[in-house]
């Protein structure tokens, strides 16, 4: 795997947070070296003053922001993970930190930014989302520069860009990204985003997602079956690890109504997301039991303290498919759990989470399945 990229007169020593050993994902993609030289080759510096800043929207690792230090720049980002690698690649780089502000996808975007460099996300909802809010900020002189790799920029993406911000066109596609360039000329600035809501019925519950929360539009059919399958027991600190909207957590409160739950995930939106669900669907003295915390899975936390996690892991990062995040909480599950205490997923039965279950935990045990999913658990012994 190549640590170091090597562009338009600098050399970078990149790396994904947390690291890996024998890592085989780089920490840049070629939609970041295709942003990098357009930004060069049309000397895109000359139109930031003094007073004005560049912002950078979802950088995967810190390629953008790194590559950007002699220029004052805000980067957005809802990823925790991303945040921590673009730090730790700062630091790495010898970057001087009081050029960079990072901030998270909830806060308002800057409005002196004349150059917007975007890596198109993964989900057109959290696009749409993000271009909503650049268009109330957005000066019509701005210069907006979009990139992604070729088979996730559709029509519906071009669709979106046109919609909020102005005439739209593409590049030729490099290594298989492709750039997006937008003119701010749109004169019907739309209103605001309002989170997305809709009704789970049997439960008597509303709930709210934020645009980069998986499953937006309805309950995800694995989190459903794990609610339905939630483990008998006397259970008092449960934690809902890679929580999304929150309603597996949601299920333990009112299964377990004595225990603290413990919502965590590394989406800012997420967790958001479930901090507001807990607040308008239990009463107060219930949704006061329960912690919200943007983390990568339970890094720092003690070992020895839950009796329960519950986790539907997931299989993405980004845009790759891996599995290193799975045994990542699997790990961290173990080391934080009690002895005799429960780790409890759902997962796609083709993923054989079981074979890395018993390697982590010496057991695991099969405890419903259907078609698609597996429930399992596996146990602290020691």
């Amino acid at each position: 795997m190549n640590e170091a990229l090597t562009i338009a007169e600098q050399t970078l020593i990149l790396h994904r947070h947390p690291r890996r050993k024998n890592e085989t994902l780089q920490a840049w993609d070629s939609a970041d070296e295709y942003l990098i030289n357009y930004f060069n080759e049309n000397n895109l510096n000359q139109y930031i003053a003094e007073d004005d800043q560049l912002l950078i929207i979802n950088d995967g690792f810190g390629a953008l922001s790194c590559y950007f230090d002699a220029i004052q720049r805000t980067v957005v980002s809802d990823s925790f993970l991303s945040v921590g690698s673009i730090k730790l690649n700062m630091q790495r780089n010898q970057r001087e930190p009081e050029s960079l502000l990072i901030q998270d996808s909830l806060q308002a975007l800057p409005s002196n930014a004349k150059v917007v460099l975007i890596k198109v996300p993964k989900t057109l909802a959290f696009l749409e989302y993000q271009l909503q809010q650049l268009s109330q900020v957005i000066a019509k002189d701005a210069i907006i520069v979009a990139a992604g790799k070729v088979d996730a920029i559709h029509k519906s993406t071009l669709a979106l860009f046109e919609k909020y911000i102005g005439t739209t066109k593409t590049s030729l596609a490099k290594k298989k990204s492709r750039l997006i360039f937008s003119q701010p000329d749109q004169l019907d600035v739309p209103e605001k985003e309002v989170p997305l809501t809709w009704d789970i019925e049997r439960l008597g519950w509303t709930i709210h997602n934020h645009a980069n929360v998986f499953s937006r539009n309805h309950l995800d059919i694995g989190g459903r079956y794990l609610m339905d399958n939630l483990p008998d027991g006397d259970f008092t600190k449960v934690v809902d690890l890679g929580c999304g909207n929150g309603v597996v957590g949601m299920s333990a409160a009112a299964t377990y109504p004595d225990a603290q739950i413990t919502f965590i995930d590394e989406s800012y939106m997420a967790i958001d997301s479930a901090r507001i669900n807990m607040l308008k669907n239990f009463e107060e003295e219930r949704s006061d039991n329960a912690r919200f915390v943007v983390n990568n899975g339970l890094v720092g936390f003690k070992p020895r303290s839950y009796d329960l996690i519950l986790c539907n892991p997931p299989f993405h990062q980004q845009h790759a498919i891996t599995d290193h995040i799975a045994w990542s909480m699997f790990n961290d599950a173990h080391f934080c759990l009690a002895v005799h205490g429960e780790l409890v997923i759902v997962g796609n039965r083709h993923l054989d989470y079981q074979d890395k279950l018993n390697r982590i935990f010496g057991n695991c045990e099969l405890i419903t399945e259907n078609k698609k999913f597996v429930i399992l658990r596996a146990i602290k012994t020691d």
